[in-house]
């Protein structure tokens, strides 16, 4: 026999007095009942929706899939009139048969708003925060306290201190404590408007800080913001410049005097732009104490250019001592720069010797062929321009030692640091003001001023007076001289000491000079070996390959070589990968 759910006048007067909507259906999902808070809800009266179908009611409910499944249903989610309920849904069951089935609504749209509020709130927090540490300037945030809250990764890196050294901590105890010189943000709490300064951290670097406060609706500051940026450089540029106007007026004096000086001075031709410039900032090096590297092709004139930084600096009267790194073999040269303590080796003078740094102390070295200087011993000079002192062999006892470097070089030494041939180290604590001494080649126009200048010496010297003849200079333009100024004044002298006339013309030259002249107009190889001639065009190889196959792997297959070699030889010329190229 079928049962029917009925509703008792009983049961609405009790059912009204509930805050929440109530909603009842009977086995047909006609409803049957529903109280006050529900008629709220749905904006029907009871009797009008009453013998309704629920789903005419109520858009997309599900309670009559109760009657089917017969299981209770919590915390299902509903939307009426675009409010969100919670509905809780049961079988109404008599004598252990469905009857009906009954939703009980809670109304969470206030919760819905506040989750979606949440929501929000954490993206927009999780952005400010991608944002901060996004920053290439360092941020640095307080509270209305001066108590630290927040530093980001550049702060960390620009500082060199770690945010769990200051977060949590105030700006009062971080300077009693020494992390600072100064606060920005005390500053800003104490003025209340942005401040600027710059500070001095404890790690050595130097920042300029900009502090910004940030308001509540009251007015107080509740936040200081401050930005950070290195300024180490700039600020030791800054006093240094300060110490050098005091001096200003003497320097342009004597710039000038020595401006007057080289067009006149007999002892080098400077009569091309690019030798006076590289003229006027050996002067200009030559007042300072930096550590130079000059580079250039061999005979090109690296000496002469090291003779007038020396001779014109404040160490001219004390010793310059030059040698060179690829005429001694390597198991001397260690003795020749540093010394060596008695009974150091076998043959050892008894009372031991100094090395080159020890007797041009106050005064000047020149490192020339600085690139043939064993790995072991660069190691040695790098302790000696970073300690100023040095370690004679066979001894555990430093000596002090006061000498400005000078190296010289006709080597490319950023490709030999890329080769591990060369300490990365070393080279940048060398290569502090570099000068590149240009070619003969690339200054031809002071090849007549230098055929003048040699033939007056060797006249003087052998007690000539001979002449050249014009035509001789316009082979000399000719020629693209790989032995630069020095092969020029060895052809000269010879041709003085040779030639059995007067007048020095083609006749004079040394025989093979013409086949030599045709040869270098063919082929230049730079004046580099052997070695790194093979290497620039193994890279231009692989770059070619890579350009044309697109891929590590089909570069591999054309060139008839494993992708291992490719990416190796890639990495040894630091040749950059193509966008794309998942093989490497």
């Amino acid at each position: 026999m079928n049962k029917k759910l009925n509703i008792t006048n009983e049961m609405y007067v009790f059912m009204d007095t509930v805050y929440n909507p109530v909603l009842a259906i009977d086995m047909t999902g006609a409803i049957v009942f529903c109280n006050k808070a529900m008629e709220a809800v749905t904006g029907f009266s009871r009797r009008s929706i009453e013998g309704q179908h629920i789903s005419d009611v109520v858009q997309f409910s599900e309670l009559d899939k109760i009657l089917k499944t017969g299981k209770i249903e919590s915390a299902r989610k509903v939307i009426i009139n675009e409010k969100v309920f919670i509905s809780n849904r049961s079988p109404v069951k008599i004598g252990g048969e469905i009857v009906g089935a009954i939703a009980v609504l809670q109304d969470i749209s206030d919760l819905e708003l506040i989750s979606s509020e949440l929501e929000n709130t954490k993206m927009l927090t999780e952005e400010l925060q991608a944002i901060i540490e996004s920053s290439f300037d360092g941020i640095y945030v307080t509270d209305g306290s001066a108590r630290t809250i927040r530093v980001n990764n550049a702060y960390e890196r620009l500082t060199g201190l770690k945010r769990e050294e200051v977060i949590g901590k105030t700006m009062n105890d971080l300077i009693n404590k020494g992390y600072y010189n100064d606060s920005v943000t005390l500053r800003v709490l104490e003025t209340g408007k942005p401040e600027t300064l710059i500070q001095k951290i404890k790690t050595g670097k130097t920042v300029m800080v900009t502090g910004t406060p940030i308001l509540n609706k009251k007015g107080d500051i509740r936040l200081v913001v401050t930005n950070v940026r290195d300024v180490t450089e700039l600020h030791s540029l800054q006093t240094e410049l300060e110490k050098m106007e005091d001096l200003q007026t003497r320097y342009i004096t004597e710039i000038t005097e020595l401006k007057g000086q080289i067009e006149g001075n007999e002892n080098y031709i400077l009569r091309s732009k690019k030798m006076k410039e590289v003229y006027e900032l050996a002067l200009r090096l030559a007042r300072v104490d930096s550590t130079v590297v000059i580079q250039g092709e061999s005979g090109a004139g690296k000496e002469v250019i090291a003779n007038v930084i020396h001779a014109n600096s404040r160490r001219k009267d004390k010793p310059f001592l030059k040698i060179s790194c690829a005429a001694i073999p390597d198991n001397l040269l260690e003795s020749e720069l540093f010394g060596y303590s008695p009974g150091a080796f076998t043959g050892a003078n008894k009372n031991g010797k100094p090395g080159l740094f020890e007797m041009a102390d106050k005064g000047t070295v020149l490192l020339d062929e600085i690139g043939e200087l064993p790995l072991g011993l660069q190691a040695k000079l790098l302790r000696v321009i970073q300690e100023k002192e040095c370690m004679r062999v066979g001894s555990s006892i430093s000596t002090p030692v006061d000498v400005r470097i000078i190296a010289a070089t006709n080597r490319n030494l950023k490709d030999m640091v890329k080769n591990r041939e060369f300490r990365k180290d070393l080279f940048f604590r060398l290569n502090v003001v570099p000068v590149f001494v240009p070619p003969l080649r690339e200054r031809k126009e002071c090849l007549v001023f230098f055929v003048k200048y040699f033939l007056e010496r060797y006249n003087k010297k052998y007690d000539f007076s001979k002449r050249v003849d014009p035509s001789l200079i316009d082979i000399f333009y000719d020629y693209d001289w790989p032995g630069n100024v020095r092969e020029l004044e060895n052809i000269i002298e010879r041709m003085v000491v040779v030639s059995t006339g007067d007048i020095l013309d083609e006749t004079c030259l040394p025989s093979g000079f013409m086949a030599d002249k045709k040869n270098s107009n063919k082929t230049d190889f730079g004046n580099k070996s052997f070695k790194e001639l093979i290497e620039e065009y193994e890279k231009e190889i692989i770059e070619v390959s890579i350009q044309k196959e697109k891929s590590t792997r089909k570069a591999a297959a054309a060139l008839g070589i494993n992708q291992s070699t490719v990416v190796r030889k890639m990495k040894k010329y630091d040749i950059s990968p193509l966008a794309g190229d998942i093989d490497v």
